[in-house]
């Protein structure tokens, strides 16, 4: 393939474009079409590769994503790094809506098929760290110098969906230690670590969970979301230019003692 990129995003709930002068790409993957058309640009010196998550105007349920698709897709551009922003609750007090939250672990609640490798050869990859240790110290730091409120360490866990969560069910994610809940981190954050390609996700809370029991209107939720669209463009315009262009992690060599 001719086009190459370094850097994937998977754009999140609204973030349907970043690149503005991107070309635009079709890549044919075994697993099928990924969410939309590839963008590829540069942006300040980075060559970027952008596919929002939910195709352009979120016609793609959580539930029914081509994970796989999108993740080939990057791979087979080149992309060492993908930096995936996402819409998620909040399962604790002092994480408001507008924050952001860079978590290190999950808990998967999804029936998501997980792996590329589905006959033939057995691979158990290890998620024991999931997310990429270099990537999230560079969103925190860009946070911190950005004066953006974030949380890390924090454990997202990933339901199905397309439902949102019974009160029961937000409370007992809650007992289990998690901070964050969403739809769409699994089985994409797997995938990136199956194909040797660093991951990180930026939660960007749009409200409290049901568990909270605090009313909470549509307008709400729509103002916070377009407040956190512009938090995360600014995020992401200030952090590709500072991710080191040395990967210095585990997550390059994953395969390595993945295979029986």
């Amino acid at each position: 393939m001719e086009e190459k990129a370094e850097i994937g995003i998977i754009g999140g709930t609204g973030v349907y474009e970043f690149l503005k002068d991107s070309k635009e790409i079709k890549v044919y993957t075994p697993f099928g079409e990924p969410s939309d058309l590839i963008g590829i640009g540069i942006f300040k010196g980075r060559k970027i590769a952008f596919i929002p998550r939910h195709g352009k105007g979120h016609r793609i349920p959580p539930n029914k994503i081509n994970s796989r698709a999108n993740i080939w897709a990057f791979k087979e551009l080149g992309v060492k790094r993908i930096v995936a922003p996402a819409a998620v609750g909040s399962l604790r007090e002092n994480i408001k809506p507008g924050d952001i939250v860079i978590p290190n672990q999950f808990i998967d609640r999804t029936y998501r098929v997980s792996s590329f490798y589905e006959g033939g050869k057995v691979c158990h990859i290890s998620t024991a760290d999931p997310f990429c240790p270099q990537l999230i110290d560079v969103v925190s730091k860009t946070c911190k110098e950005l004066n953006f409120p974030f949380h890390t360490p924090a454990t997202y866990v990933c339901v199905e969906g397309p439902r949102f969560s019974t009160r029961a069910e937000s409370k007992l994610y809650r007992e289990w230690g998690a901070d964050i809940i969403g739809m769409t981190l699994l089985p994409e954050c797997v995938l990136a670590r199956e194909a040797e390609i660093c991951y990180v996700c930026i939660g960007t809370v749009t409200d409290y969970d049901v568990w909270a029991e605090k009313p909470v209107s549509t307008e709400e939720v729509i103002r916070t979301l377009k407040e956190n669209i512009n938090k995360t463009r600014k995020l992401l315009e200030e952090l590709l230019p500072k991710i080191p262009l040395e990967r210095n992690c585990k997550c390059k060599d994953a395969l390595k003692d993945a295979f029986i």
